[in-house]
């Protein structure tokens, strides 16, 4: 793989941080976007913007037949059934309250259970929060243990007669944990129960097949995989999404309205109310091309070398330095503090140097009491990263502790 000519195509790569070279290690926040996902949405707005599916004139089914391709585009990436079981969202947030709204109400009435993990980023827990206040079941949680992985023995253990639904992230955005999700549906499914997976960190890094996985629904965004911002997608299974009631009521998404009723439009669009954002959609599948092209093996070898190599200078070097999160075949990503150092007065210091990362708690604060931190740094790796970045990184942290020590 030719890092180089990866990171030719990404020209934000160019920029200089207080006459410093950018290393951007943000990434599970969001990636860069290479320049090839930039046309597609430039092209979009000079040569192809009309609203799709309303109307008969050129550039609105230009603009269709975009939308449409890219959905059987993402339809082949995660190897879906049916191009119906792919929904376009603004992002994993919104699917995941569509799961949660829409066949949460279904499925969980009052004296039920949910299973969710410590591990879970807020947009899978309030979501189901929102629902339980209005439904009143019991949400019941999966410990995590000391190297940073699920305790599968609890797991199992809280299934039971009020079990009617699982919902658990693929990856951890804090402690790069990948959890075994194929398992855990099999598991889920050997008790009836249905299982959601937010695979908003996994998709970027691994490959993904909802089929093997077998999860009932799949939910990830487009700009954390070098996509567009704005865009994501909710896989899920025809039989689930058929029953399901639509999660928002507006154009596209119906059939026929009167004011006596409304009946709805077919899958999947009955969950797409309103002007999606047609362009972003389309540069989604672009994303995808890179990727593929790219080789999302060959992705997820070179992000495992950095991560191994930044760690195990990390570890050795820095005094002090606490790694939370060391289960083995992680994704890349790196959370930590220094001593007594802030996570807040670090990343503020590493910016100055040219370092880009993340500071706080992640939109996972149940995670962060458990870990009993208010917040850490977090490094995450992407395809255009390199070991001379690692290097700067090292070299920047060894400075900022000594300046905050």
């Amino acid at each position: 793989m030719d890092i180089e000519k990866i990171r030719s195509g990404f020209p934000i790569l160019e920029r200089k941080l207080y006459n410093r070279p950018l290393v951007y290690l943000d990434n599970t926040a969001t990636s860069q976007t290479p320049d090839t996902v930039v046309k597609a949405v430039v092209d979009g707005y000079t040569t192809t913007k009309a609203n799709v599916h309303r109307g008969v004139h050129t550039l609105s089914q230009e603009a269709t037949e975009l939308q449409e391709a890219a959905r059987r585009r993402v339809k082949e990436w995660i190897n879906a059934a049916s191009v119906s079981e792919v929904i376009f969202t603004r992002g994993t947030t919104e699917a995941l309250n569509l799961v949660a709204s829409s066949f949460g109400g279904l499925m969980l009435g009052e004296g039920d259970e949910l299973i969710l993990t410590e591990m879970e980023h807020h947009a899978n827990i309030v979501p189901w929060q929102l629902l339980r206040d209005r439904i009143g079941f019991t949400i019941r949680v999966v410990p995590v243990n000391a190297v940073g992985e699920l305790d599968m023995d609890a797991y199992r253990e809280m299934f039971n007669e009020r079990t009617r639904l699982v919902s658990v992230c693929h990856a951890s955005n804090v402690l790069g944990t990948v959890n075994p999700v194929k398992e855990m549906t099999a598991i889920a499914h050997g008790h009836g129960v249905p299982v959601v997976v937010d695979g908003a960190q996994a998709a970027p890094h691994i490959p993904v097949d909802v089929r093997d996985i077998d999860a009932d629904f799949y939910a990830f965004s487009a700009h954390k995989m070098y996509g567009p911002t704005g865009v994501g997608v909710l896989y899920g299974k025809e039989k689930w999404l058929e029953k399901m009631p639509p999660y928002q009521g507006g154009g596209e998404m119906i059939e026929s309205v009167s004011f006596e009723r409304t009946t709805y439009a077919e899958l999947p669009y009955k969950f797409e109310a309103g002007t999606p954002d047609f362009i972003g959609i389309s540069a989604l599948a672009k994303a995808i091309d890179f990727m593929d092209e790219t080789g999302v093996e060959q992705i997820a070898a070179h992000e495992h070398e950095l991560l191994d190599y930044t760690t195990r200078r990390m570890l050795g070097e820095i005094p002090g330095m606490r790694i939370f999160g060391q289960a083995p075949g992680k994704c890349a990503i790196i959370s930590f503090l220094v001593g007594n150092i802030h996570h807040y007065d670090m990343g503020m210091l590493l910016d100055k140097l040219g370092v880009e990362v993340r500071t706080g708690h992640h939109c996972a604060q149940p995670l962060m009491h458990v870990l009993g931190v208010e917040g850490v740094v977090r490094a995450s790796f992407a395809v255009y990263n390199t070991l001379e970045e690692c290097d700067a990184f090292i070299a920047a942290l060894k400075r900022v502790t000594a300046i905050l020590e």
